[in-house]
């Protein structure tokens, strides 16, 4: 087994990314093997890999881990970015499940069928400028630190500028509303390791396009 983590998942976003995302702003280099047929993924499925039968899976430290929320888990505490008591974890965790209840939203569009994604992308507008994004501004307001929790980095300060990148692709003026955010986003990005992920050729994925989804219905077997 490599001593580095290796990501098993399509070329793609998808629930691997913000596994990507952590891994990277904690600095530790990993590889990919990227699942490229319905043939791949079976293989690992017969080899005993994934205990339900699904990616992402991640194979670091002697373990296979599967399940997106718990290989998370465990990076962030490998990597010291799940806050130092359980008062912070708890915090984290809340605010973590906030971001992901937006995040599968904008995930979820690249499927939606053509005639439903204009009311999808409305939808998803009013809920980031009217529910989330006015919630993360308050809890930076409520404290005045540089982080959302604790005043230092962890995980959900990353998963937090995950999602913006994603609400900017959508629409870059809905951030306008909110400077402590845009503050946020613009110091985590300057962080050496996050700004080295960043840069065109990392192991960052691109939005999700047409082909990209059609390659993995042929994976997945999904219409």
């Amino acid at each position: 087994m490599s001593s580095k983590p290796v990501l098993h998942y399509v070329n793609a976003r998808g629930k691997m990314e913000c596994i990507r995302w952590l891994l990277a702003a904690a600095g530790v280099e990993f590889e990919e093997k990227f699942i490229e047929t319905s043939e791949d993924l079976e293989k690992l499925r017969k080899d005993g890999k994934l205990m339900f039968e699904q990616v992402p899976m991640v194979e670091i430290d002697g373990m296979t881990l599967v399940q997106t929320r718990a290989i998370l888990n465990y990076i962030a505490t490998k990597y010291d970015l799940s806050g130092k008591d359980m008062k912070e974890r708890a915090l984290i965790d809340m605010y973590t499940e906030g971001i992901i209840d937006l995040g599968d939203m904008i995930m979820q569009l690249v499927l939606c069928p053509p005639d439903e994604k204009q009311a999808k992308i409305s939808l998803i507008k009013d809920r980031t400028k009217n529910r989330y994004l006015p919630a993360f501004e308050k809890v930076l307001k409520s404290h005045g630190q540089d982080y959302l929790v604790g005043n230092r980095l962890s995980r959900v300060d990353i998963h937090l500028l995950e999602l913006l990148l994603y609400v900017e692709e959508i629409d870059s003026s809905l951030l306008a509303p909110f400077p402590l955010l845009q503050a946020l986003k613009s110091r985590l990005s300057s962080l050496p390791n996050v700004k080295k992920f960043l840069q065109p050729g990392s192991q960052r994925k691109p939005p999700t396009d047409e082909k990209t989804i059609e390659k993995a219905r042929k994976v997945f077997k999904f219409k």
